[in-house]
C-alpha cells in the first residue's frame, strides 16, 4: 500500500509556479487592448463612430504600454508576446477594417470589400513576419530603433484618419467610398513593405530639453482635450512626414556602418605578419 502512494505522488504532475504581479500586469494590459479593439467593432455595429475610433485608439494606448511596463518589470515571456500578437490582429487589424466597412466602406460593394480583406491579411502578414524576426541575432545593431513597415497601431490610427477629418470636416471627400477604400489598401501596403520607420524604443531625452519635452506633452494634452479630432489627424499626418526621415536616416547609419566594417577589415588585413622564428 505504502508502494501505491510512493508511486502516486512520483507520478503527479508538478504544480504551475504562481505569477508574480510584475509578469502579470503586462499581459493583463494586453486584453484589455485586445477588449479595446473587439469593443470598437461593437461600437460600429452600433454606428457610434467616434466611440469606435477612441476604443481602438485607446487599444494602441495600451499596447504601446505593455511592451515598455513588461521591459521595465523585467515581465518578458515568449507567452506574453504571443498574446500581444494575436491582441493586434484582432484590434490592428480586423477591428479597424470592419469599423470602416460599417461606416462606409460597404457603398463601395466589392471593392470596400477587398479593401477589408487586404488590411486584415497585411497586419497578420506584418505580425509574422515580425514574430519572425523575434531574437534575430543577424539584425544589425544600430537597426534596434527601426521598425520594417509600418507597425501595427500606427497603421490602424492610419487607417482611421479619414474617419476622424469627417468628424470635423462633415461628409464629403474624407468620407468617399472609393477614397477611403484606396486609402486603406495604401496604409496595408505600408505595413508589409520593406520601409524603416521610427520605433522610439531607443528615443532619449538630453537633459537641457527636458523642460522643453515635458511642456510639449502638456500642450498636447491640452488639445487632446479641446480638439481631440484635429490634433489626433495632425498626429497622423506627422508620422506620416517621419517616414522619409526614417528612411534617409535608415540609410545613412547603414552607410556609417558599412564604412566602419570596411575600416576594421582593412585594419585586420593590413596587420604586419608575426616575425618568423629563426
Amino acid at each position: 500500500m505504502r508502494g501505491t502512494l510512493n508511486r502516486g505522488r512520483r507520478h503527479r504532475s508538478p504544480r504551475l509556479a504562481s505569477l508574480s504581479i510584475n509578469r502579470l500586469l503586462p499581459n493583463v494590459l494586453t486584453m484589455l487592448a485586445l477588449c479595446g479593439g473587439v469593443t470598437a467593432i461593437r461600437f460600429g455595429v452600433q454606428q457610434r463612430w467616434e466611440a469606435a475610433a477612441l476604443a481602438i485608439l485607446i487599444a494602441a494606448v495600451l499596447d504601446a504600454l505593455d511592451g515598455r511596463i513588461a521591459r521595465l518589470l523585467n515581465g518578458q515571456s515568449k507567452f506574453g508576446a504571443e498574446l500581444d500578437s494575436l491582441s493586434d490582429v484582432v484590434s490592428f487589424g480586423v477591428a479597424p477594417a470592419i469599423v470602416l466597412y460599417l461606416w462606409v466602406l460597404d457603398a463601395a460593394g466589392t471593392f470596400g470589400w477587398i479593401a477589408v480583406l487586404a488590411f486584415c491579411v497585411c497586419a497578420a502578414l506584418r505580425l509574422a513576419r515580425f514574430n519572425s524576426k523575434l531574437g534575430d541575432s543577424d539584425l544589425p545593431s544600430w537597426a534596434y530603433n527601426y521598425f520594417t513597415g509600418v507597425p501595427g497601431p500606427a497603421g490602424a490610427a492610419l487607417a482611421l484618419l479619414p474617419m476622424m477629418a469627417s468628424f470635423e470636416t462633415g461628409p464629403g471627400v474624407a468620407s468617399h467610398p472609393v477614397l477611403v477604400g484606396l486609402w486603406t489598401v495604401a496604409v496595408a501596403l505600408l505595413m508589409i513593405s520593406q520601409i524603416p520607420t521610427f520605433s522610439m524604443k531607443g528615443l532619449r531625452v538630453p537633459h537641457r530639453y527636458l523642460l522643453s519635452v515635458l511642456a510639449g506633452v502638456g500642450l498636447l494634452a491640452a488639445c487632446l482635450v479641446g480638439a481631440p479630432w484635429p490634433t489626433l489627424c495632425a498626429v497622423a499626418l506627422a508620422y506620416l512626414v517621419s517616414i522619409p526621415f526614417s528612411i534617409r536616416q535608415f540609410r545613412r547609419l547603414r552607410v556609417q556602418a558599412a564604412r566602419v566594417q570596411a575600416t576594421a577589415i582593412a585594419a585586420v588585413v593590413n596587420l604586419p605578419s608575426s616575425p618568423s622564428s629563426p
